[in-house]
């Protein structure tokens, strides 16, 4: 999860949609529901709506108020109809950029929501804004249908400025006032809401000092290990602010015992280097999901695969990868990396390696971990991990590095911890000169061949992992967490 990936939003051109039909309304309406939800054409209180993007989409807004109905469905029914909770959570995240954040921020919601459906008398309701990365269509489409409902629910919730708790997930250059083009959080800054929390968090050995000083600002910022409450406190920042909010894992979606496995071969897979084996009924499949950048060790991942493997193995790699501040030539970029490394392609040729080229919508994604053996993520640093830990929902034996977020949750019963070498300076970008991990090339190669070898043992391991992650990061235990924790804030101001 980067707290570096946002970019300055691209803010469409104003332009007319003509829609003449009930067909044609059917066929826009994901990217119109997308777009009203994007630009706040939604309707907002007026608490907040001077300070919300003003649509520029269409003339017509009164036609996407219709859509919006139409596209509702069946929304989901208030649980008190004659009490309204005297307190509103606003988070504001990047619901609609499909990355680290956003998944988080789901995450967050859908936990909420369910815990606060069970109480007769909830003390919150909740409401939610986009902030803090470009909007992806494709993450929105691909998005859970009761997913997008609940947006469009949230989105229109009403909240009165000095009873609402404000949640800035994102990283601090996003918070107000913001360093780019985004929506401020809060939206118009400090001391006008109850309280406003940060949720941030970092994948080196440090924050630096501008970071630490917007956090400073927060009344609360929550990170989501032990690693970081230390990385934080040890950088500057005030330790009695500074809380530890575990990420939940949706364990009902993200459930083995429910899905089938993903056709890897019908979702645009491109062999990149060696040659398809012709048992792949019963090769091993490695699975790695990542942003192509060198902090996700993806030279790692490939030397040690590589050096270990070759295509008498029956064996495969699959990468399912996006661009990070690159182009989108993976295929190209992984042949250029072992042509110019000093590998020597072994007798029986290279191990084969599949780029995952189509876009996999989000309700695939457990799919895609069914049709794998073991997942594998040598990263140099991580803020949490949240593919790592869909895996392990989904019972898979996973390989990663035993430093930064994931130590919050790996164990020698439940995963295998990838040793490092040691720290490495970060060479460019925002966070030059900090430190992270160097994953050991030989130990990966070990453990690569030791999952395949022992599948019992890599059985075992992913069962309990599953367990665990039910047992520390179920959505009703997080939520009730969280809600405790916001309870406990309000009765201290009083």
């Amino acid at each position: 999860m980067d707290p570096d990936e946002n970019q300055e939003p691209q803010i469409p051109k104003p332009s007319r949609i003509h829609i003449s039909s009930f067909l044609s309304i059917f066929n826009f309406s994901i990217l119109i529901l997308f777009i009203a939800i994007s630009f706040s054409i939604i309707a907002k209180t007026p608490s907040f709506r001077n300070y919300l993007p003003k649509p520029t989409i269409s003339p017509y807004p009164n036609l996407f108020q219709n859509l919006l109905n139409f596209l509702r469905f069946t929304p989901m029914a208030k649980q008190n109809e004659f009490t309204e909770p005297p307190y509103c959570v606003l988070w504001m995240a990047p619901f609609l950029s499909g990355g680290g954040y956003s998944s988080e921020a789901w995450s967050y919601i859908s936990a909420l929501n369910n815990y606060i459906k069970k109480q007769m008398n909830p003390v919150f309701k909740l409401s939610i804004e986009h902030h803090g990365d470009q909007e992806n269509v494709e993450f929105w489409e691909g998005l859970p249908l009761e997913m997008r409902n609940l947006a469009i629910q949230f989105h229109q919730t009403e909240c009165r400025l000095n009873s609402t708790i404000v949640i800035c997930h994102s990283e601090p250059g996003a918070w107000y006032p913001p360093l780019f083009q985004t929506l401020p959080c809060p939206p118009t800054g400090y001391g006008k809401y109850k309280i406003v929390i940060g949720r941030t968090m970092f994948e080196t050995d440090r924050v630096n000092v501008e970071h630490v000083r917007r956090c400073n600002r927060m009344d609360q910022v929550w990170v989501p290990t032990d690693f970081h409450v230390d990385t934080f406190i040890q950088s500057g920042f005030d330790p009695m602010k500074v809380r530890k909010i575990v990420q939940p894992v949706d364990l009902e979606f993200f459930d083995p015992s429910k899905v089938k496995p993903l056709d890897l071969a019908s979702v645009g897979s491109s062999l990149v280097l060696g040659s398809d084996n012709l048992n792949s009924k019963n090769r091993f499949v490695f699975l790695s999901i990542f942003k192509w950048e060198y902090r996700k060790g993806w030279d790692v991942l490939l030397r040690s695969y590589l050096k270990e493997f070759s295509a008498a193995d029956n064996v495969a790699l699959y990468m399912l990868t996006n661009a990070y501040h690159s182009d989108r030539d993976f295929g190209n970029k992984i042949v250029e990396y072992v042509k110019d490394s000093d590998l020597e392609e072994p007798v029986n040729v290279w191990a084969p390696i599949y780029v995952v080229g189509d876009h996999i919508a989000q309700v695939d994604l457990p799919r895609l971990y069914m049709a794998a053996n073991a997942f594998v993520l040598p990263s140099r640093g991580e803020g949490w991990g949240r593919p790592i830990v869909e895996a392990m929902a989904m019972s898979l034996p996973v390989i990663t590095t035993n430093w930064s977020g994931p130590t919050e949750y790996l164990t020698d019963e439940n995963s295998y911890p990838l040793s490092f070498e040691g720290m490495s300076e970060v060479k460019e970008g925002p966070f030059k000169g900090h430190l992270w991990a160097e994953p050991s090339v030989d130990k990966l190669q070990l453990l690569m061949r030791h999952v395949m070898s022992d599948p019992d043992e890599a059985k075992h391991k992913g069962l309990q992992a599953r367990v665990d992650m039910m047992r520390r990061f179920s959505p009703e235990i997080v939520g009730e967490d969280i809600i405790n924790l916001l309870q406990l804030i309000l009765e201290n101001l009083d």
